[in-house]
């Protein structure tokens, strides 16, 4: 506007990590034969779960985003992989924007009984260039950000976790890592749909995104790799939280499987998260309603997804669900996404009507619309993993072609 003034802070470029990056010598490109590569320069983070998610371990120089709901474990889960790494003499470098030092320490008596570690640095600290200073200082071995939300610059305007300070303490951070070859990890926080908040160009900037996500009320945490340049993208790790912190689970059936259950309504489904195939519990309750409109509850599937499949079950198995109120829940809090459980979600329905004990055995089949079974992908891997638990009774495409034929097998 005319006849305003604003003003504008210019930082001493002597006291600012952008000094030490500019006065780097002649950029120079490489051929691609003499760039030097090791596999073995990854590090792991103590968490076999957490590596594989991301590739192998951590690799130097990488910026890592992990986002996941307030209050499900991000802070826990980084802090106990910063205990891991320091253990093993490399400097790890903790910097809070959200809790104050005592606050962490607090914390850390309920993760580790090595209280005298030397290899561990903690600072509560938010403002943007300090850190990339300090980080330029100390050089560590590895920097978690805790979280990128609660940074903010005098260099430019808004407040902390508006769009400009988020892009702008993300391209600072990121500009030490690669200039210093130190990996960095960020905490992001998420928005009420579930997003990765702050503006999308965040999620571009990064080498990794990881979700964290899982129901509060039950102790089961899935690690997801939304996006990754240094491993694949769909492999998951699976945690469980306890008192004493985030505990790997190497055997995720003890989570997702009842044992001794031979009520009606039970049926397993082998449910594949990322290259893992999973068995999971599926259990249904049906009564007749006296409601004009019968209720559908679903927990841990898509409601929608349950109406299609009572409205084929009614169809071409001529079930009475029209007259009957439907409970469909998953065992363990987890929620189904995958079409090959359509069949198992079916059978633990028609195992509620028909009081039958259908627990031993594993639907595996996506259903059409036309009652057909549709063979899902990685059909053999998921056949195998039931196989290896004990389960022998497991219907697929491969031995049956519609809704109808299983419901007829199965109420002789």
């Amino acid at each position: 506007m005319w006849n305003t003034l604003k003003e504008i802070r210019v930082q001493s470029l002597s006291m600012s990590f952008k000094s030490e990056a500019r006065s780097t010598t002649e950029i120079k490109p490489h051929k691609l034969s003499e760039i030097i590569h090791r596999e073995k320069d990854r590090f792991t983070t103590g968490f076999s779960e957490m590596d594989s998610v991301l590739g192998g371990g951590v690799v130097p120089g990488s910026v890592v985003l992990l986002a996941g709901d307030p209050g499900i474990g991000k802070s826990t889960l980084l802090l106990q992989a910063a205990i891991n790494i320091s253990l093993k003499k490399k400097i790890v470098l903790y910097i809070s924007g959200e809790e104050s030092e005592q606050q962490i320490k607090l914390r850390a008596v309920r993760l580790t009984k090595n209280l005298k570690n030397e290899s561990l640095l903690l600072v509560s600290l938010t403002t943007t260039d300090q850190i990339a200073n300090l980080v330029a200082e100390i050089k560590p071995e590895l920097v978690i950000i805790d979280s990128i939300q609660t940074m903010e610059s005098e260099n430019l305007t808004g407040l902390s976790g508006s769009v400009g300070q988020v892009r702008y303490a993300a391209a600072e951070f990121i500009k030490v890592a690669k200039t210093l070859n130190i990996p960095t990890i960020l905490v992001g926080h998420v928005t009420k749909e579930g997003m990765v908040a702050g503006p999308m160009v965040l999620s571009h900037m990064v080498d990794t995104v990881l979700f964290l996500e899982g129901e509060k009320n039950t102790g089961v945490r899935i690690l997801r790799c939304l996006k990754n340049r240094f491993g694949p993208i769909d492999e998951v790790g699976i945690f469980a939280m306890q008192e004493g912190g985030m505990e790997e689970v190497k055997n995720p059936e003890q989570l997702f499987l009842t044992k001794g259950n031979n009520a009606p309504g039970s049926v397993l489904v082998a449910n594949l998260e990322g290259t893992r195939a999973l068995l999971v519990e599926v259990q249904a309750l049906l009564v007749f309603s006296k409601l004009p409109m019968p209720r559908r509850i679903a927990a841990g599937i898509d409601y929608k997804r349950l109406e299609l499949l009572l409205a084929v079950l009614q169809r071409h198995a001529r079930l009475p669900v029209e007259q009957m109120d439907v409970f469909v829940n998953v065992a363990g809090g987890l929620k189904l996404t995958d079409p090959a459980c359509d069949l198992g979600i079916c059978l633990s329905i028609l195992s509620s009507i028909k009081n039958i004990n259908l627990s031993r055995v594993v639907g595996i089949a996506e259903v059409g619309l036309l009652g057909e079974l549709r063979t899902p992908p990685f059909l053999e891997k998921r056949i195998r993993e039931a196989k290896k638990l004990g389960f022998t009774k497991i219907i697929t495409p491969k031995n049956y072609h519609s809704i109808e034929e299983v419901v007829r097998m199965l109420a002789k």
